[in-house]
């Protein structure tokens, strides 16, 4: 009997049957659901809400009217288009009510964009979000290696693709290919693809298993739903996480897909993605050969250059002849003054000795009695600084407190030690002192013995000089002298008009009776060239005999 049918005639209030809340839902529910067990509606998807429960809930809408819509957690985790609101989907599923809000629902077991154009508007939905987040940006693009050792190749194993893209490299530059088989449509592509990108990158570099240096996501053609797993948003994200610079390849020219967006560069064909990931080797070797050959022109080039550079240059600089005929004629005009001048030199260094007085004696006495009252101060100024020392260093000795006997040994041994050695070394420095001042002073007098005119006495020739001792060095003037005093070399003789004649006084007699004459160092006497020239003649002398 049907629910709200009733047998019996109006009988009055009293005599209609009465039904829980329950119940009639229950009733409800049992023919919305036998009726429309399986249906499919067309709409456009509202509100969507996913609580931590993992079910999604929805409205579909047209102009004019609302369904709610549930997708329990294991049917959503299993769609292949997400539900978003305002995408125009068709649902599949069954309706029923829930009795707790008194309103009828629709459970969806599938959800799938309305035609083409919903597929397009998602896509839209799509790339702008991703566009708003940055990951279309060109700053961040990674360049592609020039040379790649290993590819990584993302595609099926089994189709033309791979097999264009082998050729293609073998055909350039043939380089190492690593191949990651996935599904390239369906619903395991996103995922398969996403996995693949990941795991070239978390390949270690240098490793078993090389890590590629660049990626190809490579597709051939084929319609929106076909290629519809290269714009999901995971493998969109995971193209644009990738740290290998990645090539997108997916269909043909005139097809686009968001990891064409995200990749570092895109390749209209799987063929020409392997052209973009290496250069033509033969194309390289000519550019190498055509280098090396521009060089060699341009170095024989260069040196051709300066080579007639430099010819120009010799041929404006004057004749090696001609810069040292100057100098030489210079030198030679010099050469021939050298000798008149070291001999005018010498003679006027001699002329100046001589009115100096010479070297004498008395002047090295002086000298030496100079240095010796020097170092008298010095000896009388050395007792008060020893002991200022030794008070400041008894000081410090008392300051410092106790001294062991060890110690003090050590300090005392190594006392005499420097002792000894500054002895020595003072010991040493004053030989080479004395026996520095002792050849000095041979030399001196030996240059004193060249330079005086008793050597030049002893060849013969005499001195003469008047009364008062001045040198006669005329004729003239030893007439009108009242007296002549000749020395020798052995003595000297007085002569003239009241003086008479008497015998040469030795001169070493004549000094030694006035004060002894100190001694001096042994010296050889100087050779006698037996001739008037030797030995030079003194500037007091006057007349020579």
């Amino acid at each position: 009997m049907d629910l709200f049918e009733d047998d019996t005639p109006d009988n009055g209030p009293g005599n209609s049957p009465e039904f829980t809340v329950s119940e009639i839902s229950g009733a409800v529910k049992r023919v919305i659901e036998g009726e429309f067990a399986h249906v499919r509606i067309r709409g456009e998807i509202g509100r969507v809400s996913t609580p931590r429960s993992g079910h999604v809930y929805m409205d579909l809408k047209d102009d004019r009217a609302v369904i709610s819509g549930v997708i329990w957690k294991g049917v959503a985790s299993r769609l292949e288009t997400r539900p978003e609101e305002g995408l125009e989907v068709v649902a599949t599923g069954r309706l029923t009510t829930f009795p707790g809000q008194s309103k009828y629902q629709l459970v969806i077991e599938d959800l799938a964009p309305a035609g083409m154009g919903a597929l397009m508007a998602m896509l839209e939905k799509r790339k702008q979000a991703l566009a708003a987040e940055g990951l279309f940006a060109q700053e961040r693009k990674k360049p592609l290696p020039f040379l790649p050792e290993v590819i990584g190749v993302v595609t099926s194993p089994s189709g033309a693709v791979i097999r264009d893209i082998l050729h293609r490299l073998r055909d350039r530059f043939p380089r190492k290919v690593l191949i990651w088989p996935v599904a390239v449509q369906g619903k395991a592509c996103a995922p398969e693809v996403t996995r693949a990108i990941e795991g070239f990158n978390r390949m270690t570099p240098g490793g078993a298993m090389p890590r590629p240096d660049l990626l190809i996501v490579a597709r051939g053609g084929g319609s929106l739903e076909d290629l519809w797993g290269f714009n999901e948003e995971s493998v969109a994200r995971a193209a644009a996480a990738s740290q290998i610079p990645l090539i997108s390849a997916v269909g043909h020219e005139t097809d686009t897909t968001l990891i064409d967006f995200v990749s570092d560069r895109r390749a209209p064909t799987p063929t020409a993605a392997a052209e973009l990931a290496v250069p033509v080797r033969g194309e390289l070797l000519a550019w190498v050969a055509d280098q090396g050959a521009r060089l060699t022109r341009a170095q024989t080039s260069a040196v051709e250059t300066r080579a007639r550079w430099l010819r120009d240059l010799s041929r404006a600089l004057p004749r090696v002849e001609t810069l040292v005929e100057g100098p030489a004629q210079r030198l030679d005009h010099l050469g021939d003054r050298l000798p008149r001048a070291l001999t005018g030199l010498a003679q006027r260094r001699r002329v100046e000795l001589s009115e100096k007085g010479g070297l004498r004696p008395t002047l090295l006495r002086g000298r030496i009695s100079e240095e010796r009252r020097r170092l008298d101060q010095l000896s009388a100024r050395l007792a008060p600084a020893l002991s200022r020392s030794v008070a400041v260093k008894s000081e410090r000795l008392a300051a410092r407190g106790r001294i062991e006997p060890s110690r003090l040994a050590r300090q005392a041994a190594q006392g005499r030690t420097e002792l000894t050695a500054l002895m020595g070394r003072f010991d040493r420095g004053a030989r080479g002192q004395i026996e520095a001042q002792r050849q000095r002073l041979t030399a001196l007098d030996r240059l004193r013995e060249t330079l005086g005119y008793k050597a030049t006495l002893r060849r013969g020739y005499t001195v003469v000089r008047d009364e008062a001792g001045q040198v006669l060095r005329d004729s003239m003037a030893a007439g009108s002298a009242a007296g002549l005093e000749i020395e020798f070399a052995d003595g000297r003789l007085s002569v003239g008009v009241g003086a008479g004649a008497r015998a040469p006084v030795p001169e070493a007699a004549a000094t030694s009776a006035s004060k002894p004459a100190p001694k001096a160092a042994p010296r050889k006497a100087p050779k006698s060239d037996g001739g008037g020239s030797g030995g030079g003649t003194p500037p007091e002398q006057g007349s020579l005999f």
